[in-house]
């Protein structure tokens, strides 16, 4: 039983671990650390976040992030928003409490002295408070970014809430969504997801079961 276990959660976590927890990558001309923790999901690089950063990286003139004021709900280790930092952006970056110390150490670590602006980090649970600690219009955004945050865990209702709050009708915002896709679960969000938002898929990797889409509110 601990077997089938062990099989059914190797199919959707992240394939490679790495010994030491750091990880180092190259995007917008800088060499970026990442500190991970094997101890939670969120503070672990998944394939979504490495393939968006490549598709903003290479993007630029379709995406735009220079001067624009982005969220990232569910973070984690912070690479995507690094990489949205370096390319201009005024970055927020969002994820469960016990996430943010490692999420501000890579933050801080890889953009000082290198981004336009500071990014901030902020605690967000999905569906929770979100009028409260994020009312609209004060809190409204250019670009909401998410990567993998699909996977295989019981917040997938809070998790379109929270996409909805933030891209809704009149806001203007943009919401850029990478995801490998695992499971039927992941299929069944993703029609949800299209019956919420005008979408359109920007990229498909078949190699890596990675989509990318974006969506802008239903008027």
């Amino acid at each position: 039983m601990a077997g089938e276990a062990l099989d059914r959660r190797n199919i959707w976590e992240p394939s490679v671990y790495y010994a030491l927890g750091k990880e180092s990558f190259y995007f917008v001309g800088h060499d970026i650390s990442i500190r991970e923790s094997m101890d939670t999901y969120g503070a672990l690089i998944w394939p979504g976040a490495i393939a968006l950063c490549q598709f903003l990286e290479n993007n630029q003139q379709q995406v735009s992030l220079m001067d624009k004021a982005v969220l990232e709900i569910g973070a984690g280790t912070g690479l995507l928003s690094i990489v949205a930092s370096l390319l201009g952006a005024w970055v927020t970056a969002t994820d469960l409490p016990d996430i943010l110390s490692n999420l501000t150490f890579n933050l801080l670590r890889n953009t000082k002295g290198r981004s336009r602006y500071t990014p901030q980090v902020a605690a967000l649970t999905w569906g929770q408070d979100l009028e409260r600690d994020f009312p609209y219009p004060s809190y409204r955004y250019d670009y909401v970014l998410a990567a993998d945050v699909v996977y295989h865990h019981d917040c997938l209702e809070e998790l379109l809430e929270t996409m909805r709050h933030f891209c809704r009708p009149g806001s203007g915002t943009t919401l850029l969504w990478a995801n490998k896709i695992r499971f039927q679960t992941d299929l069944r969000f993703t029609e949800r997801f299209k019956s919420c938002f005008n979408t359109s898929l920007l990229m498909e990797l078949p190699q890596q079961e990675v989509r990318i889409y974006r969506a802008t509110a239903k008027e």
